[in-house]
C-alpha cells in the first residue's frame, strides 16, 4: 500500500475505533453538527473527509434501511456507481446471496472493510452489505490512475460469488428520504476543503502586505464561502424540521445547495490561483495537493447534467422555491 495511503487507512481505522466517526443520524436533531463534522474532515484532508463521508454514510443507510451499525474499528463504503457497462448481479442461492462482476468506481478499495454495494437482480438495483476481507472480493489492479484524489483508492473491484447481505428492498436506496440528505453531506466536505485552499489568501492578506487587488479575491472568497455556509446550514435546519418530507422538495434542497458550494469552491479554487500566482502550488506540497484534490471531488457532481435535473424539478412546481 503506497505510504499516503497507508496513512489515511489508520487515520480512518482510528477514528472508527475512537467512536469519532459516529456522528449524529440526518433528521434527528443535530444535522448541522453532521455536517460541521463533515467539513472539519475535509479540512483536515480533502480525501479523509470524502472516506469519512462514505463510511458515516454507509452509518445512516443501514440505520434508516434496518441494517446492523458498523462496529468500532470498521470502515464503510458506499459503492452505488452504475455506468451502463461493467455491472454486479445479485443471485440469491440455497446459501444465501452471492454477487458476481465488477463495481467501477470504490473509493477505499483497500482501505474498507466493508461496503454497501449497489447490484442487479433481474430488473431491480437492490443494495447489499458485503465484508471485504475475502479472496471472492479483489481490487482490480492498476485501475485507479488519478493524480487528486490519488489516496482515496477508488478503483474497480471484482466480486467472484461473494457472500453479500441484502439491505432494505429492492429500490430503497434510491428511494428512501435521506437519499438527498446524504447529498448535501458531501456538500459539507467540498466546503471544509475549500475552506482550507483558502488560507493561504487569508494569510497573505493578514500580514497586511497584500494590495487591493489580492484583498479583492479575499473578499469574493469570503463572500461566497459565506454563502455556501448558509446555505448548509438552512439545509440542516430544514432537514431535522421534516426529515421524511416532500421527496421533490428534498431533492431540489440538495441539488441547489450542492450546486452553491460546488460553485464557491470553483471560485475559491480559481480566486486563490489568481490572486497568489504559481508559488503556493510550487511551493507548498500540502496546498498542491489539495488543490488537486479538491478539484477532481468536485467531478462528483455531474456539472450541468445536474443543473438540468434542477431545472426540470423546479419548472414542474411552483414558484415558492424563490420565496424568502
Amino acid at each position: 500500500m503506497p505510504e499516503g495511503l497507508n496513512s489515511i487507512a489508520e487515520r480512518l481505522h482510528e477514528l472508527s475505533r475512537s467512536g469519532e466517526l459516529d456522528l449524529p443520524l440526518p433528521g434527528q436533531g443535530r444535522t448541522l453538527d453532521r455536517f460541521r463534522s463533515l467539513a472539519a474532515f475535509a479540512a483536515q484532508d480533502t480525501v479523509l473527509g470524502r472516506l469519512a463521508e462514505a463510511h458515516t454514510d454507509a452509518a445512516a443507510i443501514l440505520d434508516e434501511l434496518g441494517g446492523a451499525a458498523p462496529l468500532p474499528g470498521e470502515v464503510w463504503g458506499v459503492w452505488a456507481a452504475e455506468p451502463p457497462e461493467p455491472l454486479v448481479h445479485a443471485e440469491q442461492t440455497t446459501g444465501g446471496w452471492e454477487l458476481t462482476g465488477r463495481k467501477l468506481w470504490c473509493s477505499g478499495a483497500n482501505i474498507c472493510t466493508h461496503a454497501l454495494v449497489t447490484a442487479r437482480h433481474g430488473e431491480h438495483r437492490r443494495l447489499f452489505a458485503v465484508p471485504l476481507h475475502s479472496p471472492a472480493v479483489r481490487p482490480v489492479p492498476d485501475s485507479w490512475h488519478a493524480v487528486g484524489m490519488r489516496d482515496s483508492d477508488s478503483g474497480a473491484m471484482d466480486f467472484t460469488h461473494a457472500t453479500a447481505a441484502p439491505v432494505g428492498q429492492p429500490g430503497a436506496y434510491i428511494d428512501r428520504p435521506g437519499f438527498w440528505h446524504g447529498a448535501i453531506g458531501v456538500a459539507a466536505c467540498w466546503y471544509g476543503s475549500a475552506c482550507e485552499v483558502a488560507r493561504p489568501l487569508h494569510e497573505r492578506v493578514a500580514t497586511g502586505k497584500a494590495d487591493a487587488h489580492v484583498a479583492a479575491h479575499l473578499g469574493a472568497v469570503a463572500s461566497t464561502l459565506g454563502a455556501a455556509r448558509l446555505s448548509l446550514s438552512r439545509a440542516a435546519a430544514d432537514i431535522d424540521h421534516d426529515p421524511a418530507g416532500d421527496p421533490t422538495r428534498a431533492r431540489i434542497r440538495a441539488r441547489v445547495v450542492r450546486a452553491i458550494v460546488e460553485d464557491a469552491a470553483t471560485i475559491t479554487l480559481d480566486r486563490v490561483g489568481r490572486a497568489l500566482g504559481a508559488a503556493p502550488l510550487c511551493m507548498n506540497s500540502a496546498h498542491a495537493r489539495r488543490v488537486a484534490d479538491l478539484t477532481v471531488y468536485l467531478r462528483q457532481s455531474h456539472g450541468e447534467a445536474d443543473l438540468a435535473a434542477l431545472g426540470h424539478d423546479i419548472g414542474e412546481g411552483d414558484t415558492s422555491w424563490a420565496l424568502l
